[in-house]
């Protein structure tokens, strides 16, 4: 269906993420810190990367600057605990297609992907 990156430094959250992308019959990967993240995006170069905002080291606002600098063409959805309008608006600006909020709600996610995924085949 597509290839997607989950990045988040919590090992539970990218099991949840990477069974429930895998039953819905993504290709999946998975890092769990930021430089991780932006190597695999160019190695993998991956459709969408579902990125973790707050992350010990390089946080998901400047992996998403660096993902968009290497790989303008990836979507990145950005996931997180806090939800902070400022931050959102700021991810929304650098180009992230959506802030999503912890707890993740699957239905709106798996909704949010096949728009994009929708998306990308029309371009």
């Amino acid at each position: 269906m597509g290839r997607i990156l989950v990045v988040d430094d919590e090992m539970n959250v990218i099991r949840l993420l990477e069974k429930f992308l895998i039953s819905k019959e993504y290709e999946v990967f998975t890092a769990a810190d930021g430089p991780t993240a932006v190597d695999k995006v160019k190695k993998l170069k991956p459709q969408i990367v579902l990125l973790d905002v707050l992350m010990p080291g390089m946080n998901g606002v400047d992996v998403l600057r660096e993902i968009k600098e290497a790989e303008p063409d990836t979507s990145v959805i950005m996931v997180t605990a806090v939800g902070d309008e400022e931050i959102a608006r700021d991810c929304l600006k650098l180009g992230a297609f959506d802030y999503i909020t912890k707890p993740i709600n699957l239905d709106y996610l798996e909704t949010c992907l096949l728009v994009k995924m929708q998306q990308m085949e029309m371009r």
